[in-house]
């Protein structure tokens, strides 16, 4: 019976893999979850299963996983542990149930730990298409009503020909004939909202090639890393039109009016590289949770225990593991 089972739960786990039903299952991680989640029971199956003389060496690996996942207090590591240490750590037949608690604790962290990684790269791909979204507004704006966004963008210093009237200077000067010669059209439009845009991506961009060396990759099955740094591009262009809309409201003492579109560009440049003020805290939480997210290829918070004999301390009696797991039994019946 437990055969047939586990069988059928290896099945479910394969078709769970296999499936292509489309972008909500891959937005919603479900597939993921579900084979992870036949996995961890046919590894409890099989661990049920498992002949008296092959358990004896499961006990390693059974705690090896549940100190990856569970705290250092969890009692039931504790009492694993103790067993396995005054025991040479081999597993005897009658801890099986302790062992299977351990592994189902353990797996059941796992799952929280990825979902807690799903659920952040969505927050990070919401707020992508979100950021991406203002920023398709603004450059819409520049083209339908210039005086909202894109006039925000030009400025007016001082002629330096005739210092009593003001020169008009936005991001893109258009070039226009008038009576047979060429001058340049200072009148604002979508194009200067897309100039700023497109540089402070560009510069966002340039930051986050830079600052991949401080992103820690990952194993698990949600792409965060590559969620922040997509992030960086839409946040780039909205920190520099802010930016600059900031400037012409003359609301940094001592910087009023830019002189030339080099210099409107020039600031674009710095606001776009500006953002990775924001961006690094988002970073550093991206870490955070890849930490939390433990496997075999991460290191132990603590060493798993090994037989060292001691003349100083004797191991502690084993009748206290029998009675502790004679009152678990009595409880539960």
């Amino acid at each position: 019976m437990l055969v047939q089972k586990a069988n059928a739960i290896l099945r479910a786990a394969r078709e769970a893999v296999e499936d292509r039903s489309g972008l909500a299952v891959w937005w919603s991680g479900s597939a993921v979850d579900r084979a992870l989640a036949n996995i961890h029971e046919a590894e409890l199956l099989l661990l049920q299963l498992t002949p008296d003389e092959e358990l004896a060496w499961r006990g390693a690996a059974v705690l090896a996983h549940g100190v990856h996942h569970l705290g250092s207090e969890d009692p039931r590591l504790k009492l694993l542990e103790e067993h396995l240490r005054e025991n040479e750590n081999t597993l005897d037949a009658e801890f099986r149930e302790l062992a299977l608690g351990v592994l189902h604790a353990a797996n059941h962290v796992q799952e929280s730990e990825i979902a807690r990684a799903r659920n952040f790269r969505d927050i990070l791909l919401v707020s992508f298409v979100i950021t991406s979204l203002i920023v398709a507004v603004f450059i819409w704006s520049g083209y339908v009503n210039p005086t909202a966004v894109a006039d925000k963008l030009c400025f007016d210093p001082p002629n330096p020909q005739d210092p009593s009237q003001d020169i008009h200077v936005c991001p893109v000067g258009k070039p226009v004939e008038d009576d047979g010669s060429l001058e340049m059209d200072d009148r604002a439009g979508g194009a200067d909202v897309v100039l700023v845009a497109l540089v402070g991506m560009c510069a966002a961009t340039l930051t986050g090639a830079a600052s991949v060396r401080h992103i820690r990759g990952t194993g698990g099955p949600y792409m965060v890393p590559l969620g922040l740094l997509l992030l960086r591009i839409p946040i780039g262009a909205l920190s520099a039109v802010i930016g600059l809309i900031v400037i012409h409201g003359e609301f940094i003492p001592g910087l009023s009016a830019l002189d030339n579109s080099a210099q409107i560009i020039a600031w674009a440049v710095a606001f776009g590289i500006g953002q990775e003020a924001l961006t690094r805290m988002i970073d550093d939480q991206g870490n955070r949770v890849l930490e939390n997210v433990r496997g075999s290829e991460r290191g132990f918070d603590l060493p798993p225990p090994t037989f060292e004999p001691s003349s100083h301390v004797p191991p502690p009696p084993r009748r206290r593991l029998h009675t502790a797991l004679k009152g678990r039994r009595r409880r539960r019946k």
